[in-house]
Parts: structure tokens; sequence; C-alpha cells
């Protein structure tokens, strides 16, 4: 393949991408020649056409993958972390054009969102490259006579299915790792952000061998589950609904392989009295992803304030979130993009209708809609914190997806952890005071996979990353990421006598 320079059009970058997956090193259209309309969120316009994928072309992806994997394979660890270090600096390269082709597909906004996912993206890689020499056995004193060692061997074809919020980062959580550990890979994009992520793909293989990474746009039941299905495939990485990944676990399970399923949540931030105000609301602001319009699996969506700080708290947020911009998504100026697609926006809204409806519930509407004409088609929805719903309102217990914060008042610590726990999900968990305390007993007390003290950082290179309950299963974005997920362990014996 011909190297790629970098382009700041995301418009004539999606146009050169459209109807294309990347097989075996190369781009090629869907096998059946159909394609499917990708708009810009904030306008409707059509801005591409993806391939769209089939049955057949996850056969060509998952062959040309199982192919190159024996060679990869047989590759030091070392020098396979070195070419994915290299991606990782290939990519920084690319960041600003990764940045403005995200913002058009998925309509974050370029400068508080997908610039920084681009950088974020070239970082994981980075990471992972210098891991390989962390792909190491052990040693057990079994017996005298015996040497008694461990191994750590690639499970061979991994296929991946990303989603639309963070596309780019999410797929280098996934791909990095299983990269270093020797397999190859196939990647499912979701259909609503295809593009980011295959100039991601066009872009490693200007390093990665033919094969090693495949990349495909499509449907979930026509694409997704061929993928999951494929008798080839032996290890699944997902991230989405809670739905979606239960059935793609049960695929899996017909198969008896192993997967990560990275499934949501509904992440709980409890600010006791003696938290620092400007902190906390800062905190609540970036753990809502206000900026993202609320579209992320780790939304602090419902916020605890004790009694003496509530009103407080919730006169600087508002105020906050009110000096926040809505507009065009690829304008510097903008603070809050668009959500990414009509369902979305029908569904964000729903639930917004449904907390008007309540009794007792208080909407407080933040910012505002943008005013230019280009953009009065686009899929803006205003920000709304929620006051006096119930805790077992809809808008409590289940995950919106969308720029809607719930905040509930409370008096008692103990009433409150119970509170917090009281969930289907259990993916992340934030709890703001100065008391060592009170601090330690929640981190001990929450059920989360990811918890933080006075702050909301989102998932970082290096931090394990991953949810109990129906939040899903395995970890991800660390080294036992790597270690425990695309590797097997074999145990070799050998008699001395």
């Amino acid at each position: 393949m011909p190297q790629i320079q970098p382009t700041t059009d995301p418009h004539a970058l999606a146009r050169e991408l459209s109807g294309k997956h990347l097989i075996d090193g190369s781009l090629v259209p869907a096998k059946s020649g159909k394609t499917f309309a990708v708009i810009y969120p904030a306008t409707q316009e059509v801005v591409g056409e993806a391939a769209l994928g089939d049955a057949d072309d996850v056969a060509a992806a998952v062959e040309a993958a199982k192919r190159a994997q024996p060679a990869w394979a047989r590759r030091s660890a070392r020098e396979r972390g070195k070419l994915v270090a290299e991606c990782g600096r290939a990519l920084q390269a690319h960041a600003e054009e990764l940045g403005r082709l995200m913002a058009l597909e998925s309509g974050k906004a370029l400068r508080t969102e997908s610039r920084v996912e681009a950088s974020v993206v070239a970082d994981a890689f980075t990471f992972y490259g210098g891991l390989g020499s962390e792909l190491k056995g052990e040693s057990v004193p079994f017996s005298p006579d015996m040497m008694t060692v461990t191994t750590r061997e690639p499970i061979g074809v991994v296929g991946a299915i990303i989603p639309w919020n963070v596309p780019m980062m999410l797929m280098a959580f996934k791909i990095a790792p299983a990269l270093v550990a020797g397999n190859t890979v196939v990647v499912k994009s979701a259909e609503e952000a295809p593009f980011a992520v295959l100039r991601i793909c066009q872009i490693l293989n200007q390093v990665l061998p033919e094969g090693t990474f495949n990349m495909l746009s499509g449907f979930g039941p026509e694409c997704g589950a061929p993928l999951v299905q494929h008798p080839d495939v032996g290890k699944v990485s997902f991230t989405g609904s809670v739905e979606t990944g239960k059935a793609i676990y049960a695929m899996a399970s017909e198969k008896l392989i192993p997967v990560t399923l990275e499934l949501g949540g509904k992440s709980p931030m409890i600010v006791m009295d003696d938290a620092d105000l400007e902190r906390a609301v800062q905190g609540a602001i970036t753990g809502m992803r206000f900026s993202r319009q609320g579209q992320s699996c780790t939304a602090s969506s419902r916020i605890y304030v004790q009694d003496k700080l509530h009103d407080r708290f919730l006169d600087a947020l508002v105020e906050r979130v009110n000096k926040m911009k809505m507009g065009d998504p690829l304008a510097e100026e903008t603070d809050i993009g668009s959500i990414v697609s009509q369902q979305q926006y029908d569904r964000v809204n729903s639930y917004i209708q449904i907390g008007r409806g309540e009794a007792g519930a208080e909407a407080h509407v933040c910012s505002e809609l943008p005013e230019d004409p280009r953009l009065a088609k686009g899929f803006f929805v205003q920000p709304v914190v929620f006051t006096g719903l119930s805790d077992d309102s809809r808008l409590t217990t289940e995950e919106i997806f969308g720029p809607v914060a719930c905040m509930y008042r409370f008096d008692d610590y103990e009433e409150v952890i119970q509170r917090a726990n009281a969930s289907e999900y259990g993916l992340a968990a934030t709890i703001w005071t100065t008391d060592l305390k009170t601090a330690l007993d929640a981190t001990r007390r929450l059920e989360a996979g990811f918890v933080q003290v006075n702050q909301n950082l989102v998932v970082q290179p290096g931090l394990s990353y991953g949810g109990i309950k129906k939040s899903g299963l395995g970890r991800e974005a660390s080294l036992e990421a790597m270690l425990e997920h695309f590797t097997h362990k074999k145990t070799v014996i050998m008699n001395m006598t």
C-alpha cells in the first residue's frame, strides 16, 4: 500500500474512504457491492457511503487474518511491540485529521472531544508497544525432578466489535494488546462512525504485515454476528449495549471461546458535605461527559449530594453548564456537539419527556441550541439536570446515553452507599470528600470496577478498566488485559530423571 499523507479535510477523506473495507492490506469494496449512508449529525448531510459488509466479507477478512497469524506470532514479542509502538507514532502524525474525521461522522465536538480521543489512541499503541517483554511465564516449583514452567501463547484470530461513542479509543484498547500478544485482528466498526477507524486501519497497514489487521463496516446481524460465529475466530471483544452483549455471549458460548464485554453503566457520583464545591462541580461536568452529549458508558448520571451542599451544588452546576457553547462540532469555539443519530436523538428526548411527566420532578435545562440555520436539522439536545426523581424512576435505573443527569439529595452516608449500589450496573463510581476515612470506606464498598476519589478521569492507558454486574466481563486498557484476555497459558513439564 502506498504511503499516505495526513489531510485536514474530513469531507474529502470521507469520500476517499467511501465504499471500502480493509482486508489483507488493501482497501476493497464489499463483496455485494452494497453501501450505506454515513451522515454528519449536526446537519444530517450525507458525507459518504460505507461498505455494507456481510458473511462473505467476514469470511475474506478472517481468512486473511488466519493466514497472517502464524508468521506474526513467530516474531519475537519485543519485535511485535516495536511495530505496535511505531503504529502509535504514525497515528500521532495523523491525530488532527483523525479528530476532524471523528467530529464529522459522530458529531462530537472537535476541541473538547474528538481531538482528545485521537491523542489517546496514539498513546494506547505506544503504551502497549512497550509491553512486549511482559509476555512471560512462570517457573513452578512442582518437583525437584521436573522443570515446570508456564508460557503465554496467542489465541489466534481476534474479532473486535466497537461502538460509536468513542470508537477510535475503544478499538485501540482492543487491538493494540491483541497484536502485541501475537494475535491478528478483524474489527467490525459501528455503522454510525466507520470512517475514522477505517483510516486508522489504513495507517496501521503502512506498518503491519498484510492481513494482521483488517476492518469491516456493516450492521450487527449481517456482519457482526457472522464475525462472532466464524469457526476461525478464537476470541471476541465487544463494547456496546447489554442486550447485544448477551447475544454475543450466547453465540460465543456455542464455540466455547473467551469474550470480553464492556456493556455500559449508570455510574453514581457521591458528594459529601465536606467536599470542595468547585472541584466537585467541575467533576460532575467532566464525569457526565456533557461535551460528548452524555454519550458515555461511564457518565456520572446519578449525582448524590449531601443536604448542606445540595442547593449550592445544583446552582453552580447549572450555571457552569449554561456557559458551555453548543454548536458546529468542527468549530473550535464549540464545547458541545450533537447526538450521533436520529435513533439516539429520539431515545434521549423520550427519556426527557418521561422525566418531565414524573410527579415532583424538575428539569433544569442548560445551554442554548445553536442559532446557525445550517444546524437547524442537527441532532442537538440541551443538557438537562433533573431533581426530584424517585429512586425507581426509569431515569434513575436505565442507561440513557445522553446529556441527562439525575441529581438526588441525601442525608446519611450509609443510606447513600446503599442507593448508589442499588443498580444492575457496576462500571464506575466516584466519591467526593476531604475525609480520608470516608474515602477509603467508599472505595471498598462501592460496587463498581472503576472507582475514583475527588476526580472523574476517563479511561487511560495503564489503568485497568471494566465493570461488574451487567456492566460486563473482563478488563481493558492495562497489562492485565493483554495477558489475561489475549493469550492462553500453557504449562510445560520436563522430567529430568
